[in-house]
């Protein structure tokens, strides 16, 4: 998934149905669904398109409800790749540096800073693949949250 672009209005020069909008954007998170939805089209190109995208967004839905399986560029196998990459002698765990910059290049915003691991520098694949899973779907669940 590619990390979506920050979206800024000039909101001192927008009118008002202009901010109106751009705060409906953002409240449903409409910029950041299609930044995905974007993102997996180009990475697939499926032979068709739409009905790609209708797929992924009955994933999406699914997803909400089951709250899993959010639809993804990124998978398990991906993560442990990523860890695999910067563990390349295999001591089974990274450092805490590696942890931040790793999520930070999956895309994730908001993750733990100082897991289990941190005081001693030693982050294990357990610890990072708990906390990139979480930090992925979290990513991908472009849909506002509503009240139970």
């Amino acid at each position: 998934m590619v990390t979506p672009p920050v979206y800024r209005w000039r909101t001192d020069m927008a009118s008002p149905l202009e901010r109106e909008a751009a705060e409906y954007l953002t409240e449903h998170q409409i910029l950041e669904l299609l930044d995905n939805l974007v993102s997996m089209l180009l990475y697939e190109r499926p032979a068709k398109p739409v009905e790609f995208l209708v797929q992924q967004l009955e994933k999406l839905k699914s997803a909400r409800q089951t709250k899993k399986d959010y639809p993804s560029l990124f998978d398990e196998s991906n993560v442990d790749a990523v860890f695999g990459i910067l563990d390349p002698t295999k001591q089974g765990h990274i450092t805490l540096r590696q942890y931040r910059e790793a999520l930070k290049t999956l895309g994730i915003k908001d993750f733990e800073m100082n897991p289990t691991g941190a005081e001693n520098d030693k982050i294990t694949l357990a610890t990072f693949k708990k906390v990139a899973n979480v930090g992925l779907m979290n990513a991908c669940a472009t849909f506002k949250t509503t009240q139970s």
